[in-house]
């Protein structure tokens, strides 16, 4: 875990979030969900032009050898990652050189391949065009992302019946290089949306292990969270939190929605809006202001499955907000989901409810990538 003062980052926008409120307020954990890399493969070695000088060999003939290889870079998927940290300091990747043909048709040492760790999750696009790349969606997935170069070949290739002393070689070819933009989307089943200190980071923390820091002033989620929902000893899914969105945040009011493409991946989102009477928010109005966001950032992230729940029912008093939200569910025909983490009221019914939802839902498959091979 690195610990660092906070700071806005223009390139990657949140470094860590400094809490008013809170005595540990100093350093906070880094989240960094995108990244720009240069990566290049390693030039091939130079071919060698010799010829044999042996004391009894009066005539001894071409014996340069070829230049290795050089090495490539690549892009490995490593599950125990969970953020692009590693490269806010370490941006330039290059694979080693391939070694040079000697004499005696001696070969050139093929160089290193550079192996670059990214979190499962990662999309890598090409900074230049734009073109998506690959998806890394599973642990151990291996992108070529730049190939080395060929090794030159020595004189003795040159030989022939009527060029028997040839006296050329071939130089290395250089490797191939190119700017990568990463993208990390966390890989969640289900995904949290909502206002600001609607209850999310409450929720995630009552039905798993996950820890999010937890205030009663807005914007207290600065980075999203996973977290393990489990059922039993066999039945277990992904939950993640993002921060709040708030009216204008395609615009880029509040935290905008730059972290919204961390729900993209997730097959159900869970919609939480607050009934507590001390809120004063208009509960059906949330829902509206929160679905138009959601359609502004990306019409297929609001055309997923969706559980509406409200939240904080121990302190909806009367009940008005909540009576209001549940005739507006029934005229959409919706199931509206009552819940409260402080009494523990209708959680184990939710996390049934998002589980039978997440059975009807198919797992989108993998794309067949051939970009991950190595090269012979």
């Amino acid at each position: 875990m690195f610990l660092v003062k906070s700071l806005w980052d223009s390139n990657f926008g949140f470094r860590g979030s400094q809490e008013r409120n809170s005595p540990e307020s100093r350093f906070v954990a880094v989240f960094i969900d995108e990244a720009k890399i240069h990566v290049a493969g390693g030039a091939g070695g130079n071919g060698c032009v010799a010829f044999r000088r042996e004391k009894y060999v009066p005539r001894g003939g071409p014996s340069g050898g070829d230049g290795g290889r050089g090495g490539s870079s690549y892009l490995d998927s490593n599950a125990p990652l969970n953020t692009l940290l590693t490269f806010r300091y370490n941006r330039e990747f290059a694979a080693r050189r391939g070694g040079h043909g000697e004499g005696s048709n001696r070969h050139g040492q093929d160089g290193a391949d550079q192996v670059i760790q990214v979190p499962v999750g990662t999309v890598v696009f090409d900074d230049t065009t734009g073109e998506k790349l690959y998806d890394f969606n599973a642990t151990g997935q291996q992108f070529a992302a730049a190939q080395g170069g060929r090794g030159g070949r020595g004189n003795a290739r040159f030989a022939t019946s009527t060029h028997q002393a040839p006296r050329k070689a071939e130089p290395g070819a250089p490797g191939e290089e190119r700017s990568l933009q990463l993208e990390l989307k966390l890989l969640a089943d289900v995904g949290l949306v909502g206002f600001p200190n609607v209850g999310k980071s409450t929720l995630i923390s009552r039905l798993s292990a996950a820890r999010p820091r937890i205030a009663d002033y807005p914007f207290t989620t600065l980075e999203p969270h996973l977290g393990v929902v489990a059922l039993d000893a066999e039945r277990s899914f992904v939950m993640t939190d993002i921060p709040g969105l708030i009216a204008g945040a395609h615009l880029g009011r509040g935290l905008g929605v730059r972290f919204l493409k961390h729900v993209e991946r997730t097959r159900l989102l869970l919609h939480l809006i607050d009934v507590a009477e001390y809120s004063g928010r208009d509960p059906v109005e949330d829902y509206s202001t929160i679905l138009k966001e959601l359609e502004s950032f990306s019409p297929t992230v609001a055309g997923k499955p969706m559980l509406l729940v409200a939240s904080r029912v121990d302190a909806a008093g009367e009940g008005d907000r909540l009576a209001a939200l549940r005739d507006f569910c029934r005229a959409l025909g919706k199931s509206l989901y009552e819940i409260s983490c402080v009494t523990g009221e209708g959680l184990e019914e939710l996390k049934r409810a998002a589980w039978a939802m997440l059975e009807q839902i198919p797992r989108p498959r993998p794309e067949a990538d051939t970009a991950s091979l190595r090269h012979p």
